[in-house]
């Protein structure tokens, strides 16, 4: 809770707040503070200022008010007191906050000094035409209206958490049980109503019984509880007989059925009030969840950081005693050599702490400020006053989504590791001595795999890494391993210095695991964590447009294919198969003059410039509007009635777990298996003519009439 007394106090007085009003700019202030900063527009008459005159509060523009500040860190500190016109000017004074204040002039009273003591706003002198306000802690202006003060809207919500917070550092509750001398009590029962010590607590109101069901709360809970007043009506600031029912969401306030009637919300769009309300409790309780995540991490933190000085000292120490025991061994001459290299040491050591230390403190600092935030925010939430709560809402979630993005990875990472990377070389001769120095003798720290940026795409998996953070040992080089996919082995993939590798052409719907480690001349690292990769279970792909033929023309992103030729050319797919079951199907576009496309796999090295299945390459359908036929290496097989037209859809379905290719005509099977015994890696290819126009669909679903192990296999036809 102490941690939350910096967002409870004013900026300007430095003490709690006492009727704070909100400024558009979302910062609060004290009534009493706001006029005494308040000042008068030198020239009424200037453009800038009827132009601001002439605007409502919440509708300032902040870039045309900063054209138009009167008072800035530039100012000369000279201005009127905002409460008189004819006031001379008086050097402005400043808070213990360090805020500039404006006091009043010299022939008039000084205002209130203590809050309790200010008189009703309407007992106040009143304010002239053209008066500014300057926020004191972003130092916005603006021109105050007719209304002047009354025109911000007091912020309720405030108020009553610093009524709390002081209630909490009143002076600890009394039992009202106890006799002679009460006792502090422990606890106070919401049904009963009354405070208990221990011993009275025990002695009458044992648990057990009617009692049993009570509820028992701590003290400072029972006493909010039983000194919470009922919930106030919120009345419009610009029609103070209204209730706020309505909440405008283009200027983010709460409106009254008035401002919607005659006002200038009239034409925006307006919610209900209960509605956002709960909107943005549930924001502001999202992120500050976001934000208490932020705040665990900085205190783990702060905890690595001291166990790191500890560390640096034992390393110190440890490293100190191990280079005087060296140095002691050689003779006079190193003995001098020994003094130069304990003062490095030293220096590296001091350097160390210093860096460490500066981090814990502002560190510490940043939680302090994270933890009184998040305390601030609670309490807020437990207000029960909408309006008063959306009033501060967005400000409050900005502040919070603010203060989280503060917390990076950079802030939790330390600055300086505990290690002491110097190693003595103690080899050399005598003559040699007055060259002896710190020489790099380790090998290199094992990589961190990059999780956010390792996928996998199909059948191809991306691998990044890095050097852990404060590693300053020089890297020659990395090699990364990956097993088979099936649980086996680990072989080398890549060997080289790059951070980041593609690895193409594994298996669909496996399991790889990878590994990487790093090199120099000293040795290799430890391995990195092991990391787990799935690679697609269906195969999505397109025509590839690099290893087609010439006369091949595509469009639709690759996924329509036709050619400008009579004769056949063939075409592959950019991905190749050799594990799992895939199933992928081409609709015929366009069919003119009866031609027989081929459809089917074929390896890299197929032939492109004759129909597929001409060579042992491939293994292919070719289909008329009549009949199909199976080739492989020009060898004709199982004619099959039943062909094709526009809009047939011939499907393919490669089974490399039983090593065997089986064709579909319009969802069905065409003629028995194809071929059997498919082994290595097979492209899906097709082979077509002017007269044919093919698109390409696949990521399909293996159809439902295949079950693995037990295809269809109607008679063959000669």
């Amino acid at each position: 809770m102490e941690e939350m007394e910096e967002e409870l106090k004013c900026p300007v007085c430095g003490s709690f707040f006492r009727e704070p009003i909100i400024l558009p700019c979302s910062h609060n202030i004290c009534l009493a503070c706001a006029r005494n900063i308040l000042v008068q527009t030198p020239d009424a008459e200037s453009p800038q200022s009827s132009r601001a005159s002439g605007s409502a509060v919440s509708d300032y523009d902040y870039l045309d008010l900063d054209k138009m500040s009167l008072y800035s860190e530039a100012d000369s500190g000279y201005g009127s007191y905002g409460g008189f016109a004819s006031a001379p000017t008086t050097p402005c004074q400043k808070s213990p906050n360090g805020v500039r204040v404006f006091p009043p002039a010299v022939p008039h009273p000084p205002p209130p000094q203590h809050h309790h003591l200010l008189p009703h706003p309407g007992c106040l002198p009143p304010i002239p035409r053209n008066s500014s306000i300057t926020c004191p802690q972003c130092h916005r202006s603006l021109i105050l209206d007719d209304r002047g003060l009354r025109g911000f809207p007091k912020n309720r919500v405030l108020e009553g958490v610093v009524d709390r917070y002081q209630q909490s550092k009143a002076a600890a509750l009394k039992c009202q049980l106890c006799e002679k001398s009460p006792k502090e009590a422990t606890v106070m029962c919401e049904q009963c109503d009354v405070f208990y010590c221990d011993p009275c607590r025990l002695r009458c109101h044992p648990p057990r019984g009617p009692l049993a069901k009570h509820r028992l709360v701590p003290p400072a809970q029972g006493r909010i509880s039983r000194r919470a007043s009922p919930r106030k009506i919120s009345t419009c600031t610009e029609h103070e007989l209204e209730n706020l029912s309505m909440y405008c969401v283009q200027c983010k306030t709460p409106v009254c059925y008035q401002c919607l009637e005659e006002g200038r919300h009239s034409t925006h769009e307006v919610k209900a009030l209960g509605a956002m309300w709960k909107l943005h409790k549930g924001q502001l309780s999202q992120a500050l969840n976001i934000l208490s995540d932020r705040a665990t991490e900085a205190k783990e933190f702060l905890v690595q950081l001291r166990n790191m000085v500890q560390h640096i000292q034992e390393n110190g120490v440890e490293f100190e005693a191990c280079l005087v025991a060296q140095c002691d061994a050689l003779i006079d001459a190193l003995n001098r050599r020994k003094t130069q290299l304990l003062s490095r040491v030293n220096k590296e050591h001091e350097h160390k702490l210093k860096v460490v230390r500066d981090q814990i403190s502002h560190c510490t600092v940043k939680l302090r400020q994270t933890t009184g935030l998040m305390e601030y925010c609670m309490e807020v939430i437990k207000e029960n006053d909408p309006s008063g709560f959306l009033q501060i809402s967005d400000a409050l979630i900005r502040r919070v989504h603010m203060t989280e993005s503060q917390w990076g990875k950079g802030t939790l990472t330390p600055r300086m590791t505990s290690d002491f990377d110097l190693t003595l070389d103690s080899g050399p001769l005598l003559q040699t001595i007055h060259q002896l120095d710190f020489v790099q003798m380790k090998v290199p720290a094992a990589p961190i795999l990059q999780l956010e940026e390792c996928c996998t795409q199909n059948n191809s998996a991306t691998l990044s890494w890095k050097q852990p953070p404060l590693s300053n040992i020089a890297v020659d080089g990395y090699i990364l391993e990956l097993d088979d996919g099936n649980g086996g082995q680990f072989r080398e993939v890549y060997v080289g210095t790059e951070t980041i590798c593609t690895v193409d052409g594994l298996h669909f719907n496996s399991t790889y695991k990878a590994r990487v480690k790093a090199f120099n001349a000293s040795g290799v690292s430890q391995y990195s964590k092991t990391l787990v990769m799935q690679t697609s279970e269906i195969a999505w792909f397109t025509f590839d447009p690099t290893c087609a033929h010439p006369d091949i023309m595509f469009s639709n992103d690759n996924l329509t294919v036709t050619c400008n030729s009579y004769d056949d050319r063939v075409v592959m797919g950019n991905t190749g198969f050799s594990r799992g079951v895939h199933y992928w199907e081409m609709i015929v576009d366009r069919y003119d003059n009866h031609p027989d496309p081929a459809f089917g796999v074929a390896r890299g090295d197929v032939l492109k410039d004759v129909m597929l299945g001409k060579d042992d390459k491939a293994w292919a359908m070719y289909v008329d509007n009549n009949r199909s036929w199976f080739m492989h290496n020009n060898s004709h097989t199982n004619r099959t009635e039943g062909g094709i037209s526009k809009g047939a859809t011939v499907g393919v379905l490669l089974d490399l777990a039983r090593g065997i290719l089986i064709f579909l005509i319009n969802d069905e099977q065409q003629g028995p298996i194809a071929f059997e015994n498919m082994e290595g890696l097979f492209f899906p290819a097709i082979s077509l003519n002017r007269n044919v126009q093919v698109t390409l669909h696949t990521g399909l679903p293996i159809p439902d009439f295949y079950l693995p192990g037990e295809p269809e296999a109607p008679g063959s036809m000669c």
